[in-house]
């Protein structure tokens, strides 16, 4: 399935060009008081979610999919995680230009380790990106983004993938500078993830997908998944090996090289392999400098 939310914090089924409105689902999540759970309630109760989207599908409203807007398909992650540096011609670029480490020293994954976004910086595709820090270069980076479906905790990689409720398109918007990674990624809109979540049955291997981006008209990321350092099993066996992954979260896992300025005005085209593509428009942040 894709699912989707748009809207009013509506849920969708993406079926081809239109979207079938099965907000009603929902009535099958558990009620919770306050505190509130760690988890997101519709990625830790996703197969309930599913089959009751079957047995009302066929009765449910649809809707053109270019007609409504789409927000992220998690709306509550307990954790945005990220691989830096996990593809080796991206870490080689990085490397060779001080205008993308800033002398700061870049490690290799397996030394670096993963890095935390803030939650708030996450927005679905039709919330566009807006820009902070004018002043500096902010820069797209296109990634595969898996979201973690049970709770995982010193998993293996033989087993990470079962822990896979399903993939998205991601963008890490990035503003270049000497600061922590995490503060520099975490502006409100630099965690794009959609434009919908295609579960993990519809993915045989996420090891081999080929993603891009463009700028406009111009090319400039394109790779393929299987050019990852560590692959999606070995991210969720290492970041489990440190913290609890609970349904809902979020892993970004990389973005290639070619990664490149982007101002406001700019459209970002974004597309993996049997995930779909997302359009996203670029602003600047209310009051930005």
């Amino acid at each position: 399935m894709k699912i989707c939310r748009f809207n009013d914090n509506r849920l969708g089924l993406v079926d081809g060009d239109n979207v079938i409105d099965v907000t009603s689902a929902l009535d099958v999540l558990p009620q919770y008081r306050y505190p509130l759970p760690r988890f997101d309630p519709l990625i830790a109760n996703l197969d309930k979610i599913e089959k009751r989207i079957l047995e009302i599908q066929a009765s449910a409203p649809r809707l053109p999919l270019k007609k409504v807007n789409l927000l992220s398909p998690v709306a509550n992650p307990g954790k945005i995680i990220a691989a830096p540096v996990n593809y080796q011609r991206h870490f080689d670029e990085v490397i060779k230009d001080k205008d993308l480490h800033h002398d700061v020293r870049i490690n290799h994954i397996h030394k670096a380790g993963l890095f935390l976004k803030a939650t708030s910086a996450m927005v679905g595709e039709s919330e566009g990106v807006a820009l902070r820090k004018l002043d500096r270069r902010n820069d797209h980076e296109v990634e595969l983004v898996a979201i973690i479906g049970k709770t995982a905790n010193n998993v293996s990689k033989a087993d990470a993938l079962k822990y896979v409720a399903g993939y998205c398109i991601g963008l890490d918007i990035t503003i270049r500078g000497p600061e922590e990674r995490s503060f520099r990624k975490s502006p409100e809109s630099y965690a794009v993830v959609g434009p919908w979540l295609t579960t993990a049955d519809e993915i045989s291997n996420p090891g081999n997908l080929g993603l891009q981006i463009s700028v406009g008209d111009d090319l400039r990321q394109k790779s393929n998944t299987s050019d990852l350092i560590m692959g999606v099993a070995e991210l969720i066996e290492f970041a489990s090996s440190f913290y609890t992954l609970y349904p809902g979260d979020i892993l970004f896992t990389g973005t290639p090289e070619g990664v490149s300025p982007i101002k406001p005005g700019d459209l970002l085209h974004a597309r993996i392999e049997s995930l779909g593509s997302m359009d996203v428009q670029v602003r600047a942040a209310d009051g930005s400098n």
